[in-house]
């Protein structure tokens, strides 16, 4: 066992070390083009082979989406109302056993997802997929609530307290578990240890290095001296970063508690003062974002091409589908699994259909997608600078606070996937190697510094959604628990019980 906990610290360092040294002439981005197309031409290959692409682990998701979400009776619009009561603490219990609260959980998990893929990742989608692409980010947000409710409630069904407290949970756990009670121990396991991997390099990519050069992108156009030191950049976000994750994920659920709202507010209050002074264009952009859903204009595939742009970016945004969040809800302290998964609805409704489109209108209102002294940015992958561009283009002084609010949404990205990458990373070798992995990220975020952004998003998109893969398969296997147990919970809910082990009546007084 020992040998192989080694080897594969061996490797993981290994993997670090050899692009490391090529950082400063800037070739390490060549090599993760070389390893983007490995990967792609062995997950991601094309299932309509013409000019409108449709790579398999996007129509994998949505399929996954629609299927569920019929599966479970469109439980992502007639339980929202439920999901806020239980966000708003009302079915809080002495039987509630976990690590933090449902709050902190959902606040831990949208500060993953609340970031970069809400002002990058939309800005690039619409500069590639153009204003159509908005449309189908709202539509796969709208599937993308159910895969996330029955992620998190398998991961409160699989979830084990360890003897220091911790929990473990996630896709690991309900694909090792859950396959075994069905007679598939080994399959499980291999799947268990296939998603952790990629969760591991997904979190020291996306959910790192992609984050801090794409904050860096939107801090140098506002300080130059990060242009001339970007490594300094690299040190101060490290030591920061550092501060908190040393801390494991208490720490971590309380910044994020006190960051994402705040940083959320600030974001949207600015894109609201745009729409609205732009009030009398609105009716002509959504026209615009339906009608080039449908027909866009000299987009590369057509319509599919529309398509599959639109839920890349919404899975990229809020992850549903892809496993990661699980393992932040997992540490929920409730009494029904099912009773976080509702919670968790509320994460691709934030993250998506609210922030994304803001962010989207802004884009396609100020034009700044088609404008042909931003078509750079776009071809450098540099989104946070174009969303920068856009809020400029109106707001003379605001790329300043949307500088800030970058880095805030990176920052509280990075710490919560330093969590997702160090559950799966002690999954793999124990508790006792955790700190070990906290070093690497920070580590990883000094590399980051120095690399180019272009390359390292592709390959940020295929480790996340790679994800999906043994992720699904899981959901597939197991969703007539998560039924079950949904069903005994409405039942419960319905006939009153649950207000009456909480002490009240069915109109919730005491």
């Amino acid at each position: 066992m020992k040998t192989i906990q080694h080897s594969v610290i061996f490797f993981f360092i290994s993997v670090l070390c050899i692009p490391s040294a090529y950082a400063s002439d800037g070739s390490i981005d060549a090599i993760f083009g070389q390893l983007n197309g490995v990967i792609a031409s062995v997950f991601f290959f094309d299932v309509m082979p013409s000019e409108a692409s449709m790579p398999f682990i996007v129509a994998w998701l949505m399929i996954g989406g629609v299927y569920l979400t019929l599966r479970f009776g469109f439980i992502n619009i007639r339980m929202m109302g439920h999901a806020l009561a239980i966000i708003r603490g009302k079915y809080t219990s002495k039987d509630d056993k976990g690590e933090i609260s449902s709050f902190q959980a959902l606040t831990s998990a949208l500060s993953a997802t609340v970031g970069l893929g809400n002002i990058a990742g939309v800005a690039i989608a619409i500069g590639i997929g153009g204003p159509g692409a908005t449309f189908w980010m709202i539509v796969a947000g709208f599937f993308a609530m159910t895969l996330k409710f029955t992620e998190v409630t398998l991961a409160q069904m699989y979830r084990e307290f360890r003897p220091n407290g911790h929990v473990m949970g996630g896709a690991m756990q309900y694909l090792s578990k859950g396959f075994a009670e069905k007679g598939m121990t080994s399959l499980g396991k291999g799947l268990a240890m296939f998603f952790a991997m990629l969760c591991i390099f997904s979190s020291l990519g996306g959910g790192n290095a992609f984050q801090l050069s794409q904050a860096m992108g939107a801090v140098q156009e506002q300080l130059p001296f990060f242009q001339h030191y970007p490594l300094m950049f690299g040190i101060l976000m490290a030591t920061a970063v550092g501060v908190v994750i040393i801390g494991g994920i208490r720490r971590i659920a309380h910044a994020a508690e006190a960051i994402v709202p705040s940083m959320v507010a600030i974001y949207l209050s600015a894109c609201l003062w745009i729409i609205f002074t732009h009030a009398s264009e609105i009716p002509n952009i959504l026209g615009l974002i339906v009608h080039e859903a449908f027909a866009p204009a000299a987009v590369a595939g057509g319509i599919i091409g529309v398509i599959v742009q639109g839920f890349k970016r919404a899975a990229f945004s809020s992850e549903a589908g892809i496993g990661s969040a699980a393992i932040a809800h997992s540490a929920a302290s409730v009494k029904y699994p099912v009773r976080q998964g509702l919670v968790a609805l509320y994460e691709p409704f934030i993250d998506t259909i609210v922030i994304c489109t803001m962010t989207a209108l802004v884009i396609v209102i100020t034009g700044v997608y088609q404008d042909p002294q931003y078509a750079h940015l776009i071809h450098d992958s540099q989104g946070a600078a174009l969303t920068s561009a856009a809020f400029g283009s109106v707001i003379g002084w605001f790329p300043i606070i949307l500088s800030i609010s970058v880095v805030l949404f990176a920052y509280s990205t990075m710490i919560s996937w330093s969590y997702y990458g160090e559950r799966c990373w002690t999954y793999m070798l124990g508790e006792r190697f955790s700190m070990l992995y906290r070093i690497l990220f920070v580590a990883v975020i000094v590399l980051a510094s120095v690399t180019s952004a272009g390359n390292i998003l592709d390959f940020s998109d295929l480790m996340l959604l790679s994800m999906a893969l043994p992720n699904l398969i899981a959901l597939y296997v197991l969703q007539d628990k998560v039924a079950l147990a949904l069903k005994t919970y409405l039942h419960q809910l319905h006939t009153g019980e649950l207000d009456q082990e909480l002490g009240r009546n069915r109109d919730g007084e005491k």
